[in-house]
């Protein structure tokens, strides 16, 4: 691929590393390299979690400005949709996925990395918005998953004043989930995706179904779901091995091979 590095790490991480320098501008060509790099880890079962990086000086700082030319509705659909192409594809992955942040993640950065389950940030990272500043608003769901995760108040505080938001702040409001120095971003990324990959991943990628899939349906609906795959985690071998190592060795001793 042209735009994105994939790699594999030790335990079944895989990574993907954006590699458009100088700042890793969301083309629509990069897009499709990761819609197409995801659905390639969707269908290989040996892909157990899977980090999204930029390199050590930046994540992404966001999509790139040049394609928004000549700026109409038809152009704007466009890019809209391959945003929503690559990240509904990364987000609705049936692995625990997690984004690490060096440097800056704006804009369309900002909504690949909410579309990842966890968010590490170096100290030096900055998250926000500036689409305002442009006369635009966020298109790759940046409105949507961010009211999800910090709230409607917080969201249009971000999206409204287009500021850049320092990763402690972000950390405060739920926007990152962990801090660390910049140097040890990526390694506290594969440290915390290894131990998700050695874990029972197809009941997490079910658990992640159930969370995702029951936040924008009424309770009931989210019961029904969360029923379904409670019961087709049943289905699975880990399943089996989960039980039998607890009845005879208590808990916390299960080995997984995900499956």
């Amino acid at each position: 691929m042209e735009h994105i590095e994939v790699t594999t790490e030790e335990g079944g991480v895989s990574v993907i590393r954006l590699a458009r320098p100088p700042v890793n501008a969301l083309s629509t060509a990069l897009l499709s390299e990761i819609h197409e790099a995801v659905s390639a880890m969707r269908a290989d079962p040996s892909v157990k979690a899977v980090v999204v990086w930029g390199g050590d000086s930046v994540f992404a700082a966001g999509a790139d400005v040049d394609e928004f030319l000549p700026p109409a509705p038809d152009k704007a659909r466009e890019i809209a949709g391959g945003f929503r192409r690559a990240l509904d594809e990364l987000a609705g992955l049936p692995r625990p996925t997690i984004a690490a942040i060096t440097g800056y993640a704006l804009g369309g950065g900002l909504e690949l990395a909410l579309a990842c389950d966890f968010r590490v940030a170096g100290d030096n990272a900055r998250l926000g918005f500036p689409e305002i500043q442009l006369g635009i608003i966020p298109g790759g769901g940046g409105t949507q998953r961010a009211a999800r995760l910090v709230g409607p108040a917080r969201a249009k505080q971000l999206v409204f004043s287009g500021r850049h938001v320092r990763a402690v702040e972000a950390a405060e409001m739920g926007l990152v989930d962990r801090v660390v120095g910049p140097d040890e971003v990526y390694g506290a990324a594969l440290d915390w995706a290894g131990k998700l990959a050695a874990g029972a991943v197809v009941a997490i990628g079910l658990a992640k179904r159930a969370i995702d899939g029951g936040a924008g349906v009424a309770l009931e609906g989210g019961l029904d779901l969360e029923e379904e795959c409670f019961a087709e985690s049943f289905a699975t071998q880990d399943a089996r091995r989960g039980i039998e190592s607890f009845l005879e060795h208590g808990p916390g001793k299960a080995v997984f091979e995900g499956d």
